[in-house]
């Protein structure tokens, strides 16, 4: 399967809403073109970023939707689909309209903390369900269990469709295992934005990001210097944008984010519960460093 489309800089999409509440369709068609004229190599669409476990299936079959025809087939687009059931997951392939999406991303499932037998299972089931390629999701932050070095490669070996790790687990030692015994086509993706260049430095093709959203132009040049070992200049973004990131991370994601889109005139800051916006503080953090990585 071709792989490469994965590589360099997804951005996992925030879902804008309006005051109400509703999905705001013209400020995602909106934040769509600013995310493709900043140089982005990929989308991602109803990852958790993009709160999709609020979202109605027939919610995020219409975000999907109105992200294609915007793109009007520009740039790769990835769609989340993923949970704790794997029946229920496996049916969804089915549900939805997937003819414009080239790719899965689908998290590791939460809650139930099954065995890595468990989750080599559950992957099996999905590589059965899916026409398309398939990124494995290993979130251990969010679903209490990790996929271990072991499983991933064991899914990478085992089925055509499985071409991606998505590692968001901050273990090094398990992201270099992964890259240095993968088979050559299967890609190793960061995903955490502050050590994405380590994990470039390792080896790693990429990252889906959530700094993307509102530095599509920072963050794709350090990535793109990152793959090309130019060093010094992807230090040099790095840098540049490494004070915002724990700052948008620090009360809940994509709260932080969304700040940041709001001072780029993109989108409101709202969001669904249970989440809630920043306090005011953090806003007024976030608003004031998204200023400075724009002036400089």
């Amino acid at each position: 399967m071709q792989v490469n489309k994965f590589k360099g800089l997804g951005v996992a999409m925030v879902t804008p809403f309006t005051s109400t509440g509703e999905v705001d369709y013209p400020a995602l068609e909106k934040l769509t073109n600013f995310l493709i004229e900043g140089g982005i190599d990929y989308l991602v669409v109803q990852g958790t970023t993009g709160e999709s476990p609020v979202l109605t299936k027939e919610e995020k079959q219409k975000v999907l939707d109105t992200v294609c025809k915007t793109n009007n087939k520009r740039l790769p687009i990835v769609f989340g689909i993923g949970g704790n059931n794997t029946a229920a997951v496996v049916s969804d392939f089915d549900h939805y309209n997937l003819s414009q999406v080239d790719g899965i991303l689908s998290a590791s499932p939460y809650y139930n903390k099954p065995t890595q037998a468990g989750i080599y299972a559950h992957y099996a089931a999905i590589s059965k369900a899916s026409k398309l390629p398939i990124i494995v999701y290993n979130v251990p932050g969010r679903t209490s269990s990790n996929i271990t070095a072991e499983t991933t490669l064991k899914l990478a070996r085992d089925f055509d469709n499985i071409v991606a790790v998505k590692e968001a687990s901050g273990n090094m030692e398990q992201i270099m295992d992964i890259i240095q015994n993968k088979p050559s086509n299967f890609l190793v993706i960061s995903g955490d934005d502050a050590i994405t260049l380590p994990i470039l430095a390792v080896g790693g093709d990429g990252v889906i990001s959530v700094v993307g959203n509102a530095f599509p132009q920072q963050f794709s040049s350090m990535v793109k210097a990152g793959m090309a070992d130019k060093m010094d200049e992807a230090r040099k973004w790095h840098y540049h944008v490494l004070p915002i990131i724990s700052k948008l991370f620090a009360e809940g994601n994509p709260g932080g984010i969304k700040e940041s889109l709001v001072e780029l005139n993109i989108m409101s800051n709202t969001l669904r519960l249970p989440l809630v916006n920043v306090s005011e503080n953090l806003q007024k953090e976030i608003k004031e460093l998204t200023r400075n990585i724009y002036k400089s």
